[in-house]
C-alpha cells in the first residue's frame, strides 16, 4: 500500500473565509501557502505513481483550544492542496478529502496530510 505523509504549516488566518482582509493581503498569504505545500511535498519525495483517485487524510492540529469549523479549515487549506497537486504533477480533481480536526493542540498548529491510494487510512 502506498502511503505518503507530509507535515505542513497551519493556514494563515487571512485565508479563512471569515477573514475580512484586503484582497492583496489575502493573495500574498494564498501564494505563500501554495508555495509551502509545493516545497514541502517536493522535499518529502512524494510521488503519486498510480492512476485514479488519491485519498488525502487531512488532520488539522490547532494551535490553541478555540473551536474551529472543519469547512472553514478546508477552505483555508485550499491553496496548500493546490501546491501539493502541483508538486505531485496531478490534477487535484483526483483528490478525495477526508478532513479531521484533532483535539490535540500543537504549538503554532500544523496540518498532517497522508495520501493513500484507497479509502483506508
Amino acid at each position: 500500500m502506498t502511503r505518503i505523509v507530509i507535515s505542513l504549516p497551519w493556514p494563515h488566518k487571512d485565508l479563512s473565509p471569515n477573514a475580512r482582509v484586503h484582497w492583496s493581503k489575502k493573495s500574498r498569504a494564498a501564494k505563500a501557502y501554495r508555495k509551502a505545500g509545493h516545497v514541502l511535498t517536493k522535499a518529502s519525495g512524494a510521488r503519486v505513481d498510480w492512476d485514479g483517485e488519491a485519498h488525502l487524510w487531512i488532520t488539522f492540529f490547532p494551535p490553541d483550544r478555540r473551536a474551529r469549523d472543519d469547512d472553514n479549515l478546508i477552505a483555508s487549506f485550499k491553496n496548500c492542496r493546490d501546491g501539493i497537486a502541483d508538486a505531485l504533477g496531478v490534477d487535484d480533481k483526483r483528490f478525495r478529502m477526508h478532513p479531521y480536526v484533532s483535539d490535540v493542540v500543537k504549538p503554532g498548529g500544523c496540518v498532517e496530510v497522508v495520501i493513500t491510494r484507497g479509502p483506508e487510512a
